[in-house]
């Protein structure tokens, strides 16, 4: 059974985390959690919060042991832009400069080591 943690609309882009989202899946949760500490992204930050409610999501279940459980699957998409399209900044020669104010979803599922 998977456990399933999420943090929607993170105003961060999401090619920026991804870095964090690819150095801990796959790995157990206590060693994931000292990763995400040491690591010195933004991302990393949130994956360790969204990390931490996954695991109390499946601590919510008594038959869980979860010193047991694995990162089975952690991924950031891609949201929406803020207010929902660019906005233009002042260029050199005047000329208009997008500035796309991006979204990312993050989400993380464990899941216990013998399930895999």
């Amino acid at each position: 059974m998977q456990y399933r943690a999420s943090h929607r609309y993170a105003h961060m882009s999401a090619k920026k985390a991804r870095s964090a989202a690819d150095l801990i899946r796959g790995l157990d949760v206590n060693r994931a959690m000292i990763l995400l500490e040491a690591h010195p992204s933004r991302g990393a930050a949130i994956f360790r919060k969204v990390l931490k409610s996954a695991v109390a999501n499946a601590g919510q279940n008594d038959t869980v042991d979860v010193d047991t459980l694995v990162v089975a699957d952690a991924r950031v998409d891609e949201g929406p832009l803020i207010h929902g399209r660019p906005r233009f900044r002042p260029g050199p020669m005047g000329r208009a400069m997008p500035l796309r104010r991006r979204t990312s979803h993050f989400r993380i599922a464990v899941s216990e080591k013998n399930a895999n």
